[in-house]
């Protein structure tokens, strides 16, 4: 049996913008690689 959780977070303005910057890079990253 498989279990699965939902955790949602609640960032400040700070962990916001350094969340954008770490998604973002992994996105080009990604968008380099295929």
């Amino acid at each position: 049996m498989k279990a699965r959780y939902q955790y949602r977070i609640y960032p400040t303005e700070q962990q916001q913008t350094k969340l954008a910057q770490l998604f973002g890079c992994c996105r080009v990253v990604w968008n380099d690689a295929l």
